[in-house]
């Protein structure tokens, strides 16, 4: 096992379980990943069964967390497929099984996907969101919430002009349900915290994988979660999307990756963004060959 500076910007070929190992324990500051749904991707992947996909998934967790600083966060976009009619339930078995490996269920954040594929079925409408679980290993973790709030709306230009008595302290609910508000807090302010719903359009031009997310989805995590300079993992790296993300906020990233194919396709559309960035600047571009005989070496 190396350093970490070692695995920086690097993208790793193998099965996710084994190439993990590479990694030093408590090197990650954030891991970010979508890894294959249960019955997909089979030609590529292997297509886990949904009855199987916990006991697939859990020892790739367990590597996760080894690699993940006590700090950091694993953000698991995953989505229940439908199976003999019905949304089958290993993503929460899934979830079951992770707090039994000490993993806590921090928050769930909705990707509504804007541009959802159209489509008629019999017993059930177009599918138009997914989970993005997030997961840490203790209560006090990394978050700068600030660096993803957002404007507040025409709506206060109106809303806040003249205020009633009750805008001006705390209105508790009619329904006694202890929440309450108080508009006068909004005067003056520009921007807002955001919901836990993301409204982000589903991946169009990235033709060389078969399920790609936005580059906007891995963004907007990197941001909430992360500084530049930090280190982020997806350990189901595919075409390089997370990567990407990181590469565009000046965070280091570090992939694992099955097929050779997409690793090349990934790192291809690095060196299309290959910027001044402060952390990819200064290194050699490789070809594909030249970097899977450094990684054999390394080995």
């Amino acid at each position: 096992m190396q350093p970490a500076e070692t695995y920086k910007n690097r993208i790793l070929q193998g099965d996710a379980q084994e190439a993990l190992k590479a990694l030093p324990d408590a090197s990650v500051d954030l891991i970010v990943t979508s890894p294959p749904y249960a019955d997909q991707r089979a030609a590529t992947y292997g297509g886990v069964k949904a009855d199987d996909y916990v006991e697939w998934f859990m020892p790739i967790a367990s590597e996760l967390k080894r690699v993940l600083k006590p700090e950091g966060s694993f953000v698991l976009n995953i989505k229940e497929r439908v199976v003999n009619g019905e949304r089958h339930t290993y993503v929460l078995e899934l979830i079951i099984a992770m707090r039994k490996q000490g993993w806590l269920w921090t928050e769930e954040y909705v990707w509504h996907k804007r541009n959802c594929y159209p489509g008629k079925w019999p017993n059930r409408f177009r599918d138009a969101w997914e989970r993005c679980i997030h997961f840490t290993k203790q209560k006090a973790f990394t978050m700068y919430q600030d660096a993803v709030m957002v404007p507040m709306g025409d709506w206060k230009n109106s809303r806040l002009q003249n205020l009633s008595e009750t805008d001006q302290r705390r209105d508790n609910s009619r329904v006694l349900s202890g929440f309450g508000k108080n508009i006068s807090n909004w005067i003056g302010r520009e921007m807002a915290y955001p919901s836990n719903v993301l409204h982000l359009a589903t991946e169009c031009s990235n033709k060389s994988h078969s399920a790609a997310f936005p580059v906007e989805l891995p963004s907007w995590f990197i941001k909430l979660f992360t500084q530049p300079g930090d280190l982020v993992l997806d350990p189901f790296m595919g075409s390089g999307t997370t990567a990407v993300a990181a590469q565009q906020l000046d965070r280091c990233y570090v992939g694992t990756e099955l097929n050779p194919e997409y690793i090349a396709v990934a790192h291809e559309r690095l060196r299309e963004r290959e910027g001044p960035n402060l952390f990819t600047v200064k290194e050699k571009k490789r070809s594909y060959k030249e970097e899977k005989q450094v990684l054999v070496n390394d080995d």
